[in-house]
């Protein structure tokens, strides 16, 4: 057995080239310890780490099973975090979100913030460390907490990154206000089929009950002015295609200044606001 034809494992079983190459050297470093530094110096891999490996690649093969979650990890902005299926794998996109929290709290020098729906935690922990803010991470589901809380854990971020179970703002507690409110929210519109891999993140995390995908820019939007301070923001993460229902839903709740941010892809997919 060669890393050739666990590549080729991957690639047999419609994993697209490219990504079937980035999917190998990350089942190689988890499992096999063996990165490319390992390649130049022309290391070699034991046939017993290559089994592993070669294992791994066939479960991913068979059942099409995200690797993250076949890893237990997802990189996302320089961090690994713990995922699993109770949470949203961190993707690509998010870090444009995170990184629009970020500039505005340091430059407006905010103290609080609020991440609706955080899963694995990815945006509220990474607001935590590249800012001054204490971030409250919500979330309706308890095996979701749990993970975001052990990421906290492992970035040290204790008393600055804080996870509490909520509806939305449900658990809210009176009195408490936020500088900004920060959400990657389910947007999928229901009955939408999507890839193999996506099945596998929590239902919750990705579909809206509504036809339109905005169920949870509605509920979020509606409810923010009563908590947001003065001059506060809300920013959200945008599906295809939304960004002008959901500039119009922040519209309609007395939200100005609003800014459509773009992908690479040129895709509208981050959504900033004041009120």
């Amino acid at each position: 057995m060669s890393i050739q034809e666990i590549l080729k494992i991957l690639t047999d079983s419609g994993i697209e080239s490219n990504e079937a190459n980035v999917e190998v050297k990350m089942l190689l470093e988890h499992f096999a310890n063996y990165g490319a530094k390992d390649i130049v110096m022309g290391n070699k891999l034991t046939d017993e780490k290559l089994e592993i490996v070669k294992e791994k690649a066939e479960l991913r093969a068979r059942t099409r099973q995200p690797i993250q979650h076949i890893i237990g990890f997802a990189d996302f902005m320089g961090e690994k975090f713990i995922v699993n299926p109770s949470v949203l794998i961190p993707r690509d996109e998010t870090e444009i979100l995170v990184r629009k929290a970020v500039e505005i709290i340091n430059e407006n020098n905010f103290k609080m913030a609020l991440d609706v729906g955080t899963g694995s935690g990815c945006i509220a922990c990474m607001v935590a460390k590249h800012t001054d803010c204490q971030i409250i991470g919500l979330d309706i589901s308890t095996d979701a907490l749990n993970t975001a809380l052990d990421n906290a854990s492992r970035l040290n971020l204790f008393n600055k990154a804080i996870f509490r179970k909520s509806d939305v703002f449900s658990n809210v507690k009176p009195r408490e206000s936020f500088d900004i409110i920060i959400s990657n929210p389910p947007y999928i519109p229901k009955g939408t089929k999507v890839q193999k891999e996506v099945t596998f993140d929590p239902e919750n995390a990705l579909f809206a009950k509504d036809e339109k995908g905005l169920e949870f820019y509605e509920k979020i939007t509606q409810g923010a002015p009563a908590i947001l301070n003065k001059g506060g923001y809300l920013l959200f993460e945008l599906g295809i295609g939304q960004a002008e229902d959901v500039k119009n839903i922040m519209e309609k709740n007395r939200f100005k200044d609003i800014e459509i941010i773009k992908d690479l892809a040129g895709i509208d997919r981050v959504i900033c606001s004041r009120i």
